[in-house]
């Protein structure tokens, strides 16, 4: 069991003022994999004030030394990528397959893009006789969540560091160990004290110090839209820029003239990725309504045939568990309210899989003639629970996938290249993939609607971290 009671303020791994200790467990297991401390006000002032010391000297740095130091922080990392991919499994229980690929390496990924993006952005422009320049936004607050746990937590830190911010990171209190791990690397790369600081604490006392906070300059925040609008609220009062990366239930819409087979097992299995725990899952699959049965047969066939449930430490296990109890309780619920409501449940269902008789694991579970007006076509699951909903005509199925609070991402899949590309115009989401195509970390993330505002990764992720300043008569004789 690891123990990771300290924080890291101003360079300095250092005790909580006072101690409050908190077990985090292995969801596969059900055990106790580590103990970390949550902070209160008092930490998060201290972090604070680290932040805002350091940012007068790291604002001025040279894009060729915030270059330098970015490569350095993407070689250190690359040292512990197999001390990453383990603390991710335990934490939050990404079966290892998972973990040492699109998980630990996600991390890496945002900080050598921000030092490819860093070498040729532009931070000024002329004008006539006046000059725009951009600047750092000064102290940000980073609320990371567990599902993706170092990919959110360096797709903002590495963009803040690129532009001269300085910044406090809370991480998930469920999925800390990787956030622990992370502030070793940069520690290590010689971050400059005080500009990189840790707190770990949850969302009502450190979240909330962080969002109210005079001298946090910005939030970013990745979680549910319940808790970021209850960070829009805690910052309103100051404010303070506020960016959010929220919740979704996109749409898969799979036209008539897609290849089914195809078009539906990776739609599954995007589905069934990390155990269904990603805000930008396929969760609503769109089918026209002569072809479902045969639909249904293949996410039958898909379920049983291509998906391993079991230990997470094992290469061929390809789903984990969920990553609480509380999670797990609240996927049940909604598998039984589908069931109540009507849905037809094709594959999965309520309780643990078949041979598993610990840890949070769920079935993954297919529902189908689910129209949209049932709770789970409604709500975020967050759990690997797909729902297939018939449509009668192209028209109807942009309207159903429309119709939703959310709007983080749509899925097009057709043989024509063409009309896939018409139908992704409509759809109101902010990312949109083409018969399963999907971007990099240079290509933008993050939401229309109710699933937040701003951006992420790539040259588009600097802009939330600066301000914008323009200096009239700066060419004047």
């Amino acid at each position: 069991m690891r123990e990771c009671k300290q924080f890291y303020i101003n360079g300095e791994w250092v005790e909580p003022t006072s101690p409050n200790d908190f077990d985090v467990l292995n969801p596969a297991t059900e055990e106790v994999c580590a103990t970390i401390s949550l902070g209160n006000e008092t930490d998060v002032d201290k972090a604070v004030a680290a932040a805002k010391a350091a940012f007068e000297t790291f604002s001025q740095t040279s894009v060729e030394e915030r270059i330098a130091l970015l490569e350095r922080i993407a070689e250190v990392y690359q040292s512990r990528i197999g001390d990453m991919a383990e603390a991710i499994r335990l934490e939050m229980g990404a079966p290892i397959s998972l973990a040492s690929t699109a998980q630990a390496y996600a991390g890496l990924g945002h900080i050598m893009e921000a030092a490819k993006v860093l070498k040729t952005f532009t931070f000024d422009e002329q004008l006539g006789e006046h000059r725009v320049v951009k600047e750092p936004i000064g102290v940000c607050g980073l609320i990371t969540p567990w599902n993706w746990p170092v990919n959110q937590v360096s797709c903002k830190v590495a963009p803040a560091l690129a532009v001269g911010c300085t910044m406090v990171l809370k991480p998930s209190e469920v999925a800390p160990l990787s956030s622990y791990l992370y502030a070793e690397i940069l520690h290590e790369a010689g971050v400059p004290a005080g500009v990189f600081n840790l707190v770990n604490g949850d969302g009502p006392t450190v979240g909330t110090a962080l969002s109210v906070h005079p001298d946090v300059d910005m939030m970013s925040f990745t979680g549910s839209t319940r808790a970021g609008s209850l960070v829009a609220q805690n910052a309103a009062p100051t404010v303070k820029r506020v960016t959010q990366e929220l919740g979704g239930k996109s749409p898969n819409i799979i036209l008539d003239d897609a290849d089914l087979g195809a078009a539906v097992t990776r739609g599954v299995l995007h589905m069934y990725h990390n155990t269904g725990q990603s805000c930008n899952a396929p969760s609503r699959m769109l089918v026209p309504r002569a072809k479902l049965a045969e639909a249904e047969a293949i996410a039958t066939a898909v379920t049983a045939d291509m998906v391993v449930i079991g230990d997470t430490a094992e290469e061929a296990t390809t789903m984990g568990p969920v990553v609480s109890k509380v999670q797990w309780d609240k996927i049940q619920g909604l598998i039984g309210k589908g069931i109540d409501e009507g849905a037809k449940l094709v594959c999965g269902g309520l309780g643990l899989p078949d041979g598993i008789e610990r840890g949070y694991y769920v079935k993954p579970t297919v529902f189908s003639e689910v129209n949209n007006d049932m709770t789970v076509a409604r709500e975020e699951i967050f759990g690997p629970v797909l729902v297939m909903i018939p449509y009668d005509t192209e028209e109807e199925a942009i309207r159903i996938a429309n119709d939703t609070p959310y709007g983080l991402a749509g899925y097009v899949q057709s043989e024509d290249i063409e009309r896939a590309r018409k139908v992704a115009s409509r759809i109101r989401a902010g990312n949109i993939h083409l018969n399963g195509a999907s971007g990099g970390t240079d290509v933008p993330f993050g939401g229309f609607k109710q699933s937040g505002n701003g951006r992420e990764w790539g040259a588009h992720g600097f802009t939330d971290y600066l301000e914008i300043k323009a200096i009239e008569g700066y060419g004047a004789a």
